[in-house]
């Protein structure tokens, strides 16, 4: 690609200038330069970009973006320099890839729980008119096949990644997108110069506060999606959706909700023993709806999507379609198939809310008693381990707290600091910090007509312990245990 092309609106000067051919790459990772590529400097929490300047010159780079200016730089290279190197990142990528996602209708789900499954909840509508991509937390796939792009971060991936998984959806006839965007993409700038047909919003509760600092800080990172759509499809019942119309931009609005008045509420609910079914009214009409799925947060994911459809120009019919074809998500409230009359759930919640709504979800369909299983990851926001702990408490009748991804942290430290909650509570519960010997131990404590919920991992097949990444998956783990 030519550097006027690369570099198109992207304001910069030009520190050093060599010869060189077209730009063949765009890397943030040094490891990743490729011969004749470009590399961008990015000032992280930890890692300095501009540090690896002589190695990505070593490895064959073209050319390197820079925000701060050093005294010398080795020679053949052409160093262009930004204002902020992060910022920029963004539309450079999207040059690079020929601007594909403005070819294209993009869905962005924010909030702190339920964007997964409200974008594959989506895309199971958005199919019933064409082929649809997603981009989250599972990864990235399009006509509900697997991308073989990875990206490194946990939920919406860098711009370089991005824009190519954008560009494969476009070349293979992608129109819409249903990605997860997460408050740390927008707080690092990775979704600027993109320009969503929708935003929507989930909830907003404690998480990430590690991160952000306060709540705050996390709700503004939020609202920046809807200064960047056309239209906002936001819950009614959340105490922060005032604030974030309030920040936003959008041309028009769309609620949805159960407990308010809203543009789009669920009556006539019904909890079946697979699912749920509920009626909207939609132009005046009252439709019917199934969704193969438990819970009442389920249903507001739902009604998020049935907003982002009228949108989109969908139906009822396919709307109802889509949903009721809905075939779920691995990690997001899986029950364990068993022949011994007791259920086993596995869930990704690992915030207060998250672990508050699966716990109340199962004790909709338990005859018995409500087992949960959780712990709390490492290095992460270490406010909500007692609240979590107090949570489940209050709601389970047992509780074993175990190891999430404890990271760089003591298990037992913070087994200690969940437990700090769970014992104000009169819920009696086991300390077992070997993950598997608590799962084990969970299934064997259960009669029939009682529930065991291992939250906090749901998909995730590895547990980070210190700095070794080994494999675990929660779903094998429980099968083995149930056989």
């Amino acid at each position: 690609m030519k550097p006027e092309i690369l570099l198109r609106d992207v304001l910069h000067d030009t520190i050093q200038q060599s010869d060189h051919g077209d730009i063949t790459s765009i890397a943030i990772d040094s490891r990743k330069v490729e011969k004749g590529g470009v590399f961008v400097c990015l000032r992280g929490l930890q890692v300095d970009g501009h540090r690896f300047i002589e190695d990505v010159a070593k490895r064959g780079a073209s050319a390197i973006v820079i925000d701060r200016i050093q005294e010398s730089y080795p020679s053949g290279l052409t160093i262009w320099k930004v204002d902020d190197a992060r910022k920029n990142l963004a539309q450079i990528a999207a040059n690079f890839y020929n601007r594909p996602a403005e070819k294209m209708r993009l869905f962005g789900v924010t909030g702190t729980n339920g964007k997964t499954s409200t974008t594959y909840m989506l895309e199971a509508i958005l199919k019933q008119a064409g082929k649809p991509g997603l981009i989250g937390t599972i990864g990235a796939r399009f006509n509900e096949e697997s991308i073989d792009i990875p990206f490194e971060t946990s939920t919406t991936p860098d711009p370089p990644e991005l824009h190519q998984i954008f560009a494969y959806m476009l070349k293979n006839g992608g129109a819409d997108v249903a990605m997860e965007v997460s408050s740390h993409s927008l707080a690092l700038h990775k979704m600027e110069g993109l320009h969503f047909e929708a935003g929507l919003f989930t909830n907003l509760t404690q998480d990430h506060l590690d991160f952000h600092g306060t709540m705050e800080n996390y709700l503004m990172a939020k609202a920046k999606l809807f200064q960047q759509s056309r239209y906002g499809v936001v819950n009614a019942d959340d105490q922060y959706t005032p604030r974030i119309m309030e920040i936003g931009t959008c041309e028009k609005w769309l609620t949805y909700g159960i407990d308010s008045e809203c543009d789009l509420r669920a009556i006539h609910i019904e909890y079946l023993p697979e699912g749920s079914s509920f009626k909207v009214e939609i132009n005046g009409t009252l439709e019917s709806f199934y969704l193969p799925m438990k819970g009442k947060f389920s249903i507001y994911n739902s009604l998020a999507t049935i907003g982002a459809a009228i949108i989109a120009g969908l139906s009822p019919a396919q709307i109802r379609c889509g949903l009721e074809n809905f075939k779920g998500v691995h990690g997001r409230i899986q029950s364990i198939k068993n022949d011994k009359g007791f259920n086993v759930v596995v869930d990704y919640a690992h915030s207060p809310d998250g672990l508050s709504n699966i716990i109340e979800a199962v004790r909709g369909f338990t005859t018995g008693k409500v087992f949960t299983l959780f712990g709390c990851g490492g290095d992460k926001d270490t406010e909500k381990r007692p609240i979590m702990g107090r949570i489940a408490g209050e709601l389970s009748d047992y509780c074993i707290v175990t190891s999430d991804n404890p990271r760089s942290e003591s298990p037992e430290e913070i087994i200690r600091q969940i437990i700090g909650g769970l014992s104000k509570t009169n819920c009696p519960f086991d300390n077992m910090p070997d993950r598997r010997e608590a799962i084990f131990h969970g299934i064997s404590l259960l009669q029939p007509g009682d529930s065991l919920i291992i939250a906090g991992k749901g998909h995730e097949n590895y547990q980070i312990i210190g700095d070794k990444t080994l494999p675990f998956d929660d779903v094998a783990v429980a099968t083995e245990a149930l056989q």
